[in-house]
């Protein structure tokens, strides 16, 4: 018998842990796995906030039965239709065929679309109400955090935020599910890598997001993924690294992003990379975008303010996964970052063409002046490459 977890008084955590699973949404590495966070309030009436990933309905359904103790389940709260939360849904109605699904028109709508589902779905409004007996939800739509029809409920009693995939985080479960259970810090960077891959887009509506809930008194954040936050610093924390995070707003330090076939482009990076660190600037990260994969490269790009981008010519491009690299910063719509960029060729050079494009399509300042080297890197590029390090470390030193 697989048991619930028990929160608090009503409140039970019937969520599970996927260590299996090698990429999110098959594009970002689970090195430390995920959670699919699921909980249900004991009330007069019985309410389920969201599901899980079909692939493990069968503990999910052992942990909500359990927890339930042979009560009926009244509500299922849809706050994000993503299947990995919304998954087990159809599997939920047969086995409880008088649960009303509750969410606002466009999740009716995906409800739908997803599992053919028209009957015993309740459609609530923003701002409106569902009282379970001693607990009063209220709703918040939330839409574009990140998908449309995403929402958070608030326990009105308890001071509870149901808030989707917000303040989710990538990272198992191990053991402990509350924040003074475990080392929350081991969590943040995983956060900023999960919102700058999965939500980074969307920052205007996670800033109508944060508006609508700035007013509320919070004593607990559940999320669909990621620790259940309850100590008022780590509440507070988690709030500013969204907050921060959707206004683009960086910390002092420089990513330099290159791609290198032969050697040479490194070499330019390094050299960028050395006078950075001899003006001061501590915060210096290299990525080669062979290696390493694309979301580490844009969390890193979401936490600091410069970002310098090399790339050899390739097929009179850039080389490939630094174009790939490129469009997924376009793709989130970045902004507030200083830009530099270099480049290599061996006969015919056009990256460094292709680089200032992509600057001027982009909302970044650009520092510095480009460095462009054919075959090998000579004395003098050398020099150009410090002096492109130098203008990055200035820039950023005026936000002192």
């Amino acid at each position: 018998m697989l048991e619930p977890i028990k929160i608090k008084e009503d409140l039970f955590y019937v969520g599970v842990n996927d260590r299996t699973k090698e990429l999110f949404e098959n594009l970002w590495p689970l090195p430390k796995g995920v959670s699919y966070n699921s909980y249900l309030l004991k009330d007069e009436k019985t309410a389920l906030f969201d599901t899980v990933d079909i692939c493990y309905s069968d503990v999910f359904f052992q942990k909500l039965e359990t927890a339930l103790g042979g009560k009926d389940l009244d509500y299922v709260i849809i706050n994000h239709m993503e299947p990995d939360h919304s998954g087990s849904l159809g599997l939920l109605r047969t086995r409880f065929p008088n649960v009303q699904i509750v969410g606002n028109k466009r999740t009716a709508d995906m409800v739908e679309g997803f599992y053919g589902i028209t009957e015993n779905v309740k459609i609530i409004g923003d701002l409106e109400e569902l009282p379970l007996g001693k607990h009063n939800l209220k709703f918040y739509l939330t839409p574009m955090v990140h998908w449309p029809e995403t929402m958070m409920t608030y326990d009105m009693t308890d001071k509870i935020v149901f808030s989707g995939d917000a303040f989710g985080t990538f990272g198992t479960l191990d053991g402990g599910i509350l924040d003074t259970q475990l080392h929350p810090e081991r969590y943040y960077d995983e956060m900023i890598r999960y919102y700058s891959n999965v939500v980074g887009k969307f920052g205007s509506p996670v800033q109508k997001a944060l508006e609508k809930l700035s007013n509320l008194e919070i004593k607990y954040i559940c999320s669909t993924h990621g620790p259940i936050w309850t100590i008022p610093e780590q509440i507070q924390k988690v709030v500013s690294i969204y907050d921060k995070l959707s206004k683009y707003e960086g910390d002092e330090g420089v990513v330099i992003a290159y791609g290198s076939m032969y050697g040479h482009t490194e070499q330019m990076a390094e050299s960028i990379a050395y006078e950075l660190a001899q003006q001061g600037i501590k915060e210096v990260i290299l990525h080669n975008v062979s290696k390493r994969s694309h979301s580490y490269i844009i969390r890193d790009i979401f936490k600091y303010k410069g970002l310098i981008v090399g790339s050899p010519t390739y097929n009179n491009r850039l080389y490939p996964d630094v174009e790939y690299l490129l469009s997924k910063i376009e793709n989130r719509d970045m902004k507030n970052r200083y830009f530099g960029y270099f480049g290599s060729f061996t006969w015919a050079g056009n990256a460094v063409k292709r680089l200032a494009q992509f600057a001027e399509g982009t909302q970044f300042e650009v520092v510095g002046n480009a460095v462009e080297v054919k075959q090998s890197m000579s004395f003098e590029k050398y020099k150009d490459c410090l002096a492109l390090g130098k203008a990055m470390s200035e820039r950023l030193k005026q936000d002192r």
